[in-house]
């Protein structure tokens, strides 16, 4: 078992009783030093507070444990507005955001994610200031990512 497979295995069962989610864990090594970076996530968008009560129990898990020898430094982050919807929880969370999905068969669609069904979801999407509706069964989309938006004419 690599490494990474290690600490993923011990890490994932404390940080899901804390109630959040260990997307992934990297380990990268410039130069002699080591850096661990855990990418957590939530059923909402982690804050300040949550980040540094999974930082320590982490830092504890790591410090009782003798996977990684040596100096490292330890990185707890949440995913970055570029991830890749893989997961349904990904997707439960950004409902009514804007979402920008590659399909298997190459079209590429962008609509806000109006509602989210066992199977299928349903998009909105606004051409040239008419509002048109799709019903896309989730296993035809290839990948997925929520767009960026700044401000919102209906969010305050």
């Amino acid at each position: 078992m690599s490494l990474q497979e290690s600490l993923t295995e011990l890490l994932t069962p404390a940080v899901e009783n804390a109630g959040f989610f260990l997307e992934q864990v990297l380990i990268s090594k410039p130069g002699n030093h080591q850096i661990l970076t855990c990418v957590i996530d939530g059923a909402k968008p982690l804050n300040l507070d949550e980040v540094t009560i999974v930082s320590r129990l982490v830092s504890d898990l790591l410090d009782e444990s003798e996977l990684i020898d040596g100096a490292f430094t330890l990185e707890v982050t949440s995913p970055g507005v570029d991830r890749p919807l893989t997961q349904r929880r990904h997707w439960e969370k950004n409902v009514s955001r804007l979402i920008t999905m590659v399909m298997h068969d190459g079209s590429l669609l962008t609509g806000r994610l109006a509602e989210l069904r066992d199977v299928d979801a349903l998009f909105i999407e606004n051409i040239k200031g008419r509002m048109k509706t799709h019903i896309i069964a989730l296993a035809d989309i290839k990948k997925a990512h929520v767009e960026v938006e700044f401000s919102r004419k209906d969010e305050n």
